[in-house]
């Protein structure tokens, strides 16, 4: 199984291969009013408008330094391409099926609904992000 990875907050995730669209650099964004704080604006990709969900957020960890630009990771989902916006990009790994492992019990909060699982690598994790839940519309709507 091929995952394409990011970083965020020193941690590395993965994401199957086959749901990422495209990997761009960080794009100017129009702030949505009203909407979660998750939702880190719209882009413009190519006259196609994409939300760009925050994932520091989603999984509440601390916020990007200041003037660090994200980077997007654009995913296809069944009603469009959505982009997360990570700090940086990874590789492509690939890795056995008999290497997937359930969450680290580290893992607690919001970020364990959204992490599948974890594969082991020569001296990191790599965590399984659950796309469909990192990008689901109802429980990204404001409070």
């Amino acid at each position: 199984m091929q995952y394409g990875t990011f970083t965020l907050d020193g941690l590395l995730f993965g994401i199957e291969v086959s749901r990422i669209q495209e990997v761009i650099r960080a794009q100017q964004m129009t702030r949505v009013p009203l909407a979660a704080s998750v939702i880190g604006g719209l882009i413009n990709l190519r006259g196609e408008i994409v939300t760009a969900v925050d994932l520091r957020r989603r999984l509440e960890l601390p916020p990007r330094a200041d003037g660090v630009p994200p980077m997007n990771v654009v995913v296809r989902t069944r009603d469009g391409a959505v982009s997360l916006l990570v700090d940086e990009i990874g590789d492509v790994v690939e890795v056995s099926a008999d290497s997937f492992e359930e969450p680290p019990g580290t893992v607690s909060g919001v970020a364990l609904s959204l992490i599948r699982g974890a594969h082991k690598l020569d001296g990191r994790l790599l965590l399984v992000l659950d796309t469909d839940r990192a990008i689901h519309v109802s429980a990204l709507q404001p409070a």
